[in-house]
């Protein structure tokens, strides 16, 4: 039998499905709000049929502060300081667009770990293609006025091997890896034509990838 349903209901019904996955999947840890913000109500959780039964679940923090101060706060409650010469890998954004996180947003948090701002450049054209062009992007955005800016492949390129790999035997990054002992990544959650969303995963593979890296895994091996 047929049965019309409302997008009101059919969105209240995609929402309690996908809480209960997360319910059953991951434990989130929220972070006690700041003085700026008022607690909310603890609510009770969705019961559910079938909880998927995962163990040694990674803590995962959340936080409503959407600001600089609350970055700063993620990152001091890991517990893992940044050490050695610390690259701070971010989306710098194509020239003109607004996708792209602010400076003001990361620098306290930058400055606190002495991170140099990395990126490497693109394998299609633009104004990211190129070094020079991408470092114009860099400067016109706001990064390099918040700390040192590095595109990672402006000197070449290095292979880093994949063990067991389907498709790549090999990692074709900047030749500038080398030169860092510790990795932050800073990622934006953005819409992706091929893998549907980008993140963090996308901007620590292929976002560290040479323009060659990048063809490589574009084309799953075939042309760098």
């Amino acid at each position: 039998m047929k049965q019309n349903i409302s997008r009101c209901d059919f969105l209240r019904v995609m929402a309690l499905a996908t809480g209960a996955f997360l319910a059953g999947c991951q434990k989130i840890i929220p972070l006690t709000p700041t003085a700026n913000q008022t607690a909310q109500p603890t609510q009770a959780p969705i019961p559910t049929t079938e909880t998927p039964v995962v163990k040694n679940l990674a803590a995962v923090y959340m936080t409503t502060a959407i600001s600089a101060a609350g970055l700063l706060k993620i990152y001091q409650t890991l517990g893992r300081a940044a050490q050695g010469r610390v690259a701070v890998k971010i989306s710098s954004g194509e020239p003109g667009g607004h996708h792209f996180l602010s400076p003001d947003l990361i620098a306290p948090l930058v400055k606190e770990v002495n991170g140099t701002i990395v990126e490497c450049n693109t394998a299609y054209g633009g104004g990211r293609a190129n070094t020079a062009a991408h470092e114009r992007v860099m400067e016109a955005h706001g990064f390099a006025a918040i700390a040192p800016v590095d595109i990672m492949d402006a000197d070449g390129t290095m292979n880093l091997p994949i063990t067991g790999g389907k498709h790549l035997k090999e990692d074709v990054v900047g030749s500038h890896f080398a030169n860092y002992d510790f990795m932050l990544n800073l990622a934006h959650f953005k819409g992706h034509a091929m893998g549907g969303f980008g993140g963090v995963i996308k901007n620590m593979s292929i976002g560290i990838a040479s323009t060659a890296g990048k063809c490589l895994i574009h084309t799953a091996g075939a042309s760098s």
